[in-house]
């Protein structure tokens, strides 16, 4: 049995102080470092703040202990590497949620668009982004916190820092969503404290510092934790700016674990296990108490918090005086580089599962498969993947191309509003784009956070397990066309593969010589596209947010990348083009004809949300009618030729 500790702190001084441990016996000398000491060592230009409100402490209390250590006894590995909390975790998107130039951009845009839900608006996005102010406010009788408030507020500026996850109450946890978060005084949770075989929680030293007590949580190291912030459900509004009644799920990465191998019992990962990834080494957790050192801690979380934005991690590096960012650059690039691993390496499985040559067309077929425990890409809808494909010939030209990025690292030959989902690419105007695209009440395609009614695309891979009779599936949604395609999630008929194949064909008719066949897999959590409506707007933060995006723009971060082998090709008619002519367009009475040089096999017509409304055999002729639906709107044709397949929009007024 263990002796429970005394601990007894003499004549403090901003040199040092003298502490006996019941556990040595020994009088030891610990030098105390000021927060001018800390600083230096750490040759930061923001020191962390060093505030308390009402609720909470900021990171610089916390810092103290669970930051850099000078004397090299606490939060460093037997290889000597530094593994301090407040070091990893102050050059992370959760450090500096509160001062990320975009969302303070987007909040300003969203207030622009519905200056009535000022109020609520700033309130609930500063639930998450600024949780130290927001909720300090609510414990002291405040209905409302706003974004005034906050960037006058130093321990909120500290963003998701210590209190805002180890404050946090077990109680309901899992089951409240959207920044309904529940917090309790004076307590810090954490993994440690329940494990009969180690020492106990040497609580004295924060309670007297600080005025925290630390307590074990079994919660702190479950997904739950996580799922207060990581799903957000937001009401409708319509262009009016009217609350419609209907609620949209604008992001659901706690849902998506849960619709997912990942969550189940016997194959389970939790969140942290990959965010704040754990070592086996016992680690001292905790500077100027000498006596720890005889009483390391095991299993230990790293704070990395890795997620895939490298851009913006990358834009916050760049203007670090300019937003009070308290990490230094070499900080963001071991961040940067630790996400660019998580992406190249954990991210997806990318393989190539066919490649054929047939009646003058090359086909080659690739499959991703998701490895993470969510959708990818997961959270906020700006977020995207694309694949940019190229055969090349032997002379290093391009012959075919799809998803090649053009100026301003945007996608060539992307619809102006949106690409639909694809089974088979066929023509370089066409590109595979991963993503949630959001529709307002009248099914146009929004930006507008508040305005998104329903989802016209989500194609987004998902986990493996995915199901769509899962519980959750309500929040996790497949929209547009991957709903109907048969490789999309569903491998040998079954569902839950967490994969999808896409098919290249590639025309080849005319063409002798070699081929090589390139495809990489590209990420982009802030493309240009999606700034149109918001850039539109002129606010002081938008205003600040578009320079410093100017100056740092929105460059792709590969994922994966093959390459084929070259491929002989021996054919000598002239190159002609898939060519098919859909007429009247718009239509008036829904009757539409399509044309095509080639023999017409099908065409389906499908709503924008993906639904398959009708079908009818093209008999192998030149021409085909269809009668769309009898609601006006716009519908994707779906037509299949004897030379391949291409989707077309037409309208029904």
């Amino acid at each position: 049995m263990k002796q429970k500790s005394t601990l007894i702190i003499l004549a403090p001084t901003l040199s040092s102080v003298l502490v006996f441990s019941a556990f040595s016996g020994k009088e030891k000398a610990i030098r105390y470092h000021s927060s001018a000491d800390i600083d230096f060592y750490r040759g930061m230009t923001n020191p962390l703040p060093d505030g308390l409100n009402s609720l909470f402490a900021a990171s610089g209390k916390c810092g103290g202990c669970h930051g850099h250590d000078p004397a090299f006894i606490s939060m460093i590995t037997a290889e000597g590497e530094d593994v301090n909390v407040t070091d990893d975790w102050r050059s992370t998107m959760m450090a500096n949620s509160a001062k990320d130039p975009f969302w303070r951009a987007k909040v300003s845009h969203e207030v622009h668009v519905n200056p009535d839900h000022q109020v609520e608006l700033e309130d609930k996005c500063t639930s998450c982004h600024a949780p130290l102010g927001r909720y300090a406010a609510i414990h002291d009788g405040f209905d409302h916190y706003s974004i005034a408030e906050m960037v006058l507020d130093p321990v909120a500026l500290d963003g998701v820092s210590c209190g805002a996850c180890h404050q946090q109450s077990p109680v309901g946890i899992g089951n409240s969503f959207s920044g309904l978060l529940s917090y309790e005084e004076a307590v810090m949770y954490g993994p440690y404290g329940n494990n009969p075989d180690e020492a106990p929680l040497f609580a004295q030293p924060m309670i007297s510092f600080v005025g925290f007590e630390p307590m074990y949580g079994e919660h702190v190291v479950k997904s739950e934790f996580c799922a207060g912030c990581h799903t957000l459900i937001t009401q409708t509004a319509d262009l009016e700016g009217n609350l419609t009644g209907n609620d949209f799920v604008e992001q659901a990465t706690y849902h998506e674990w849960l619709n997912s191998n990942y969550s189940v019992e016997a194959t389970k990962v939790e969140c942290q296990e990959c965010h704040l990834p754990r070592i086996e080494e016992p680690i001292v957790i905790s500077a100027n108490y000498a006596f720890l050192a005889e009483f390391p801690r095991s299993p230990y979380g790293l704070h990395y918090m890795t997620g895939g934005n490298t851009h913006m991690l990358t834009l916050l590096k760049n203007n670090i005086d300019a937003l009070g960012v308290t990490a230094s650059e070499e900080q963001f690039d071991r961040t940067i580089d630790r996400t660019r691993d998580l992406l190249q390496n954990e991210t997806l499985t990318f393989e190539i599962v066919s490649q054929t040559v047939a009646n003058d067309t090359l086909s080659i077929s690739y499959k991703l498969t998701n490895k993470t425990g969510h959708k990818f890409p997961s959270g906020y809808p700006a977020r995207r993947a694309f694949i940019e494909f190229k055969a090349i010939t032997s002379n290093g030209q391009n012959y075919f191309s799809s998803g090649e990025q053009v100026e301003g690292y945007e996608i060539d030959g992307q619809d102006a509003t949106y690409e639909p989902h694809y089974n088979v690419i066929n023509s370089p105007g066409q590109v595979q784009i991963y993503e949630m695209v959001m529709g307002d009440v009248n099914g146009d395609v929004t930006t507008v956070l508040e305005r998104a009614d329903h989802p016209l695309k989500d194609n987004r891979l998902v986990p493996k397990g995915f199901s769509t009779s899962h519980a959750a599936y309500d929040t996790t949604l497949i929209a547009g066309a991957a709903l109907t395609d048969p490789n999309f999630n569903y491998e040998n008929g079954e569902e839950g593969s967490g994969s999808d194949i896409i098919t290249y064909k590639v025309g080849i008719s005319g063409y002798t010589g070699t081929l090589n066949f390139s495809a990489k897999v590209y990420y982009q959590s802030a493309p240009l596209k999606w700034m149109g409506e918001m850039f539109s707007v002129s606010t002081p933060e938008i205003e600040l947010f578009q320079e410093m995006y100017a100056a740092t723009p929105p460059v792709p971060e590969l994922v994966a990348e093959l390459y084929s082998q070259e491929v002989l090709v021996t054919v000598n008619e002239q190159p002609a083009s898939l060519q098919v002519t859909v007429a009247p367009n718009p239509t008036s009475d829904g009757l539409v004809r399509i044309t095509s040089p080639d023999q017409i096999q099908q065409v389906r017509v499908f709503a924008l949300s993906g639904i398959m409304m009708s079908a009818k055999n093209g008999r192998n002729q030149p021409m085909a009618e269809i009668q769309l639906p009898d609601v006006a709107g716009t519908y994707m044709l779906e037509i299949t030729t004897e030379r391949g397949t291409v989707m077309k929009k037409v309208v029904r007024k």
